[in-house]
């Protein structure tokens, strides 16, 4: 899907065909839609085509007039009825008179800038507009977070009353989810880093300061990440601490149970043997036979349990 916009007096029109100063925002675009706008803007096909690639890395690259920034964007996906968080690789390409974004799907960061919500935002600013979706990225990125921990702490508090193994996976995808978004974020910060030398920009207060904002969000976002792993992976060896106790504790209660059986078990083999037994002729012998069962098996009980809180 192509759409073409351009900035008037203010406000944000949607074009039917492409212009000077006009953004092109691309979303999972075919083949005949990157030769529709690589014949008409003139950028490379290769470069259309790079974020395509869910495997592709945060970078910058430049192709004659053209430069194109990569970075991972934050998404957020359902699967077998839970939400996972990923990342995903979004080009921004300039040159030309022209801007270009192109991303596998639709996301909510070029959709703030589509929709108006995106103060001071113009089509005629390529660098600003850069800075503006790299900020708004690294704002997703906080906000998804946020969220992330709230789920955690929502899971350990169904984990505390269920031991389950389905909140345990959860807590396993949103591990995943932060490792993600760790090493999105440092690769970010890297073209971040890249996009602070760019010589045009010592001549743009109002790029510089937006581009200090940045880099102050996106190193906010990368120390989040640290600290919610270092949560979570905290919590999650003391719920497999506190899973392995409850398993012992059960292990230990059926080994005293399986001990105190033996017992009983042991003088009925004896005195069920073919052969002469005390009492053996006697009509009481059953009931003489179980009441010295019964009190040596609660002293031997008695005496188990009291060595096991010791053991404690």
């Amino acid at each position: 899907m192509i759409t073409v916009r351009k900035s008037v007096g203010g406000t944000l029109m949607t074009l039917e065909s492409i212009q000077k100063n006009t953004w092109i925002d691309m979303i999972n675009p075919s083949d005949n839609e990157v030769d529709l706008v690589s014949k008409q803007t003139g950028i490379p096909d290769d470069m259309l085509k790079a974020s395509l690639d869910e495997e592709e890395s945060a970078h910058i690259d430049y192709e004659g007039n053209f430069r194109m920034i990569i970075v991972d964007i934050p998404i957020i996906e359902e699967e077998n009825d839970n939400y996972v968080y990923n990342t995903i690789p979004l080009s921004i390409i300039t040159g030309e008179g022209n801007f270009v974004t192109v991303c596998l799907k639709e996301t909510s960061i070029t959709n703030d800038f589509a929709e108006g919500r995106i103060k001071s935002f113009s089509t005629e600013r390529p660098l600003k507009f850069i800075l503006q979706i790299l900020y708004r990225n690294s704002v997703k990125f906080l906000s998804y977070l946020k969220q992330i921990d709230k789920t955690s702490h929502r899971i350990q508090s169904e984990l505390q009353k269920s031991m389950k193994n389905k909140e345990i996976f959860q807590l396993l995808e949103l591990e995943k989810s932060l490792v993600y978004f760790s090493t999105a974020s440092k690769a970010n910060q890297v073209v971040i880093e890249k996009i602070a030398k760019f010589e045009e920009l010592k001549d743009m207060p109002e790029e510089m300061d937006l581009l200090n904002d940045l880099i102050i969000e996106n190193k906010q976002a990368i120390e989040m990440c640290n600290i919610y792993r270092e949560i979570l992976t905290g919590t999650m060896d003391a719920f497999a601490s506190i899973i392995n106790n409850n398993v012992n504790i059960v292990m230990k209660l059926l080994t005293i149970i399986t001990i105190i059986m033996s017992l009983p078990t042991l003088i009925a083999s004896l005195w069920g043997m073919n052969v002469p037994v005390p009492f053996g002729g006697n009509p009481a012998g059953f009931w003489l036979v179980l009441a010295i069962t019964l009190p040596l098996t609660v002293c031997f009980a008695l005496l188990l349990i009291n060595k096991t809180r010791k053991i404690k």
